[in-house]
């Protein structure tokens, strides 16, 4: 696991030998164990290394035999071992025991289609004596951006990285500004930055005598067809033997792993695969909270108990949290309003006190329809033939409910129900997912932005199918992966998903509905598959997210961010927002007359962003 970065000249002169030094410096945390650097007169490519696989041999940059092939890498290549047994049949030799040093082998053998062979993620720069390329992994699980300031093109895992380039253009993105605003994150191929851009998941890119090529993609998200006539119970099986391949590919390293465990049926299910592929050697995490209504400590502990791991556990305070929560958000690149991002973070930096590599259950909901949400699509579904007046009195009587200060309460989520009735799909699924409704954030702007993000419906999918994709492509991709990466890798920790194997997810494409969700029962085919190895009460519980006493913290201990940054005269002088609409959020939710906590946090870490950036 690394951060890379590097630059290459097209119509300017080539910087100074100092510039890479400087990019490199600023993602020390993605890789504090070693540096490397390939420096010529067009080109530079560097890394910083976080050693897992072949501690002593496993420098970078990569070259083939005759040192013509250059490349710099940040990921896990999990079948590396079958690649290279086929390279060295082909005759190629190598020279260390890591798994990126595939790369430069498999590119010589296949060209620039290589990155097809590949299991795993990655982010990756190669420069073969002419031209450069860059691959990013199937779902956007490592990042990497790029942009062209005065004739160089820049690349890096980080934006911070770039800051430090000549030229680089401090501009705001509206257009980003304003899809930020809606999903509380800046989705691919935008950055927050008006010139500097991310490749998108499953896209490589290639920079060629000058000119800088339009992306490709090199793989196509499969359809989720739900048409196979087979049982659950064949299911079932399948999903528990491809999925114990996938944990058993990442349990692939030459230092201390361990699992996040959340108490949840998702890193539940990886834990009990973890153990019966390495019994008694499993180290577990996770954190638990003071305030009862969001812990979930009891149930981590009981599924600890129930497999045998050596489990770690650590109870989050308030104090805690308010402690790092500046110094986390002053640290990422990009604004981003997923709160569990704190706790993420806390989490990743215990863990790292045992272990470097820590397995996850992102993408299982996903991938099996395991959200709230996709029941409740159903429901809209059924009273969408209201017209639009019942819709609106519905909601009126609705938003009259006494709001509660309690986690995911149900006046909580019939409000955000309500929100989003009348809406087509796709529309209403953003609204209830992200902050400011799509269709009214504009009005919260001074000056107002198209959608950079397109909403297109894919008419051949059922509703289930229809959400399950777009999450994949936004809220998966573009939030919750990126939050894993930043929290893990700022505390020097690598972060794996077993559910984002892409040979798994190409499998479950077919996966019945009902397999997957029928009336409120959730992730059917993961219950049965896994639901034995795991105590009851943990496979019946109902889902919950990994949230923050956010809404209370609003009234009390970060009052003070509301009086700073989103104080009359504070907006005013920015010269972004709406004054009013923005005061009125503020004084809906300090009242009690609403919980505005979503649309106030994405709005605050905006504003922290902006105050230590100052795009202009």
């Amino acid at each position: 696991m690394c951060g890379i970065g590097g630059w290459l000249t097209l119509t300017g002169d080539p910087p100074g030998p100092d510039v890479l030094n400087a990019m490199l410096d600023e993602i020390r945390h993605r890789g504090p164990d070693e540096q490397g650097r390939l420096d010529q007169k067009t080109v530079s490519l560097g890394m910083t290394r976080l050693s897992i696989n072949d501690l002593d041999g496993g420098s970078q940059p990569y070259y083939n035999e005759d040192r013509t092939v250059a490349a710099v890498f940040n990921g896990e290549i999990y079948n590396f071992r079958q690649l290279r047994e086929d390279l060295e049949r082909r005759g190629h030799s190598f020279r260390s025991q890591t798994d990126g040093e595939v790369i430069v082998h498999l590119y010589e053998e296949f060209g620039e289609t290589f990155v097809e062979r590949l299991n795993g993620m990655f982010a990756i720069a190669l420069w073969d004596g002419q031209d450069l390329h860059l691959y990013r992994d199937r779902f956007g699980i490592k990042p990497l951006y790029y942009g062209v300031y005065d004739g160089v093109f820049y690349f890096a895992s980080e934006v911070k990285c770039l800051r430090k380039a000549g030229g680089f253009t401090n501009r705001l993105n509206h257009q980003a500004l304003r899809s930020y605003l809606t999903m509380e994150y800046v989705p691919s191929p935008d950055s927050i930055y008006a010139d500097t851009f991310k490749l998108a998941p499953a896209h490589r890119l290639k920079i060629t005598s000058g000119e800088l090529k339009e992306p490709v993609r090199y793989w196509q998200f499969p359809a989720f067809t739900a048409d196979s006539q087979e049982s659950l119970e064949v299911w079932a099986h399948r999903l528990r033997e491809e999925l114990k391949a996938s944990v058993k590919r990442r349990l692939l390293a030459d230092v201390p792993l361990g699992v996040f465990l959340s108490g949840g049926l998702d890193s539940s299910s990886i834990t009990a695969l973890m153990t019966e592929i390495c019994p008694g050697q499993v180290k577990s995490f996770s954190v638990g909270f003071s305030e009862k209504t969001f812990d979930e400590s009891s149930y981590s502990r009981a599924v600890a108990k129930h497999l045998g791991t050596e489990h770690y556990e650590q109870v989050l305070h308030p104090q805690m949290a308010l402690e790092i929560i500046e110094p986390l958000y002053d640290s990422l690149d990009e604004p981003m309003a997923d709160a569990a991002i704190i706790p993420t973070y806390l989490l990743s930096k215990f863990a790292r006190r045992h272990v470097t590599v820590a397995l996850a259950g992102e993408g299982a909901d996903e991938l099996l329809g395991g959200y709230p949400t996709y029941f409740a699509h159903q429901m809209a579904h059924l009273v969408n033939w209201m017209p639009a007046p019942v819709f609106d009195l519905l909601r009126g009587l609705v938003n009259r409910l006494p709001t509660s200060r309690k986690y995911l309460s149900f006046d909580f989520k019939l409000k955000r129900f309500c929100s989003g009735l009348g809406l087509p799909d796709k529309e209403r699924h953003l609204t209830w997912m992200g902050s400011l409704p799509w269709s009214s954030s504009e009005r919260f702007l001074l000056h107002p932005a198209p959608q950079a993000y397109r909403l297109t419906e894919a008419s051949n999918l059922g509703l289930v199918e229809k959400i399950q994709t777009l999450d994949f492509h936004t809220y998966l991709s573009e939030g919750l992966l990126v939050k894993l990466d930043r929290a893990t890798m700022l505390t020097s920790l690598e972060g794996r998903v077993p559910f984002l194997d892409h040979t798994l997810v190409e499998s479950m494409a077919s996966l019945p509905t009902a397999f997957k969700l029928q009336g409120m029962d959730a992730k059917r085919v993961l219950k049965t598959a896994l639901g034995p190895a795991l105590p009851k009460e943990v496979v019946q519980r109902k889902k919950k997210g990994f949230g923050i006493p956010l809404a209370d913290w609003l009234r009390g201990p970060l009052r003070f961010l509301l009086d700073e940054y989103l104080s009359e005269s504070y907006l005013q002088g920015q010269g972004l927002f709406h004054p009013r609409p923005v005061r009125r959020l503020v004084e809906e939710h300090l009242s009690g007359a609403a919980d505005r906590r979503k649309s106030l946090w994405t709005l605050l870490v905006f504003q922290r962003w902006w105050d230590k950036n100052r795009p202009v």
